[in-house]
């Protein structure tokens, strides 16, 4: 059923969230050197394109095959490409220990069970000195119109995170309400919560 919603939301010939990168995840990356970056849900494609252009090898993942289909000619548009789009659900990933040199997950929303799967899977996926990169809503968000899920349990706080990513170093870590300009569907005041976390090289 959520296949169908993103394939169908995704299905308009305009890009829904913008084609420009998330800005929280821009300013963190590009203090980083490129190396090699997995962007899972990262429909279609901003946050990649940009990335890939500034000498990232990114893959990345998301269900929708309408999403991946716009990605591509995204890339084409800006003349760049990424390693590699995978079509899966999240909650089929299997993912090598110690691979990629930075995560980005921007609004990737999941139920408790699946989310805390993924996070302690991806922070096992950093490769030492790695970081992830996250934006996310909090559950102040069903007060804003802005976007996001209304099931409460799909929104975050920062228990949850910083159980899920204990393993990790907090480099950044803060609750706030921002304006975003992210297309029609996040647009306005909302509530989120933004992390980096770093891999200890030991």
């Amino acid at each position: 059923m959520m296949k169908e919603f993103w394939n169908d939301r995704f299905a308009a010939d305009e890009y829904i969230y913008g084609m420009q990168p998330n800005m929280f995840f821009a300013s963190c990356l590009k203090l980083m050197k490129p190396g090699k970056l997995l962007l899972p849900g990262e429909g279609e494609g901003r946050n990649a394109v940009w990335a890939s252009q500034l000498g990232w090898d990114v893959d990345a993942i998301d269900y929708s095959a309408t999403a991946k289909a716009k990605a591509l000619r995204l890339a084409e548009l800006n003349q760049t490409r990424l390693a590699s789009y995978q079509i899966m659900d999240l909650n089929e990933l299997q993912i090598n220990k110690s691979d990629y040199d930075a995560i980005g997950l921007v609004f990737v929303h999941l139920l408790p069970a699946e989310r805390s799967q993924l996070h302690r899977k991806l922070a096992q996926a950093l490769k030492p000195g790695g970081s992830i990169i996250l934006e996310a809503f909090t559950t102040d968000q069903l007060h804003y119109q802005s976007g996001g899920p209304r099931n409460p349990l799909m929104l975050y706080n920062a228990d949850l995170l910083s159980e899920d990513f204990s393993s990790l170093e907090m480099v950044l870590f803060e609750e706030k309400v921002v304006t975003l300009k992210e297309g029609e569907h996040h647009a306005g005041e909302a509530a989120v919560i933004r992390i980096m976390a770093t891999k200890p090289d030991v």
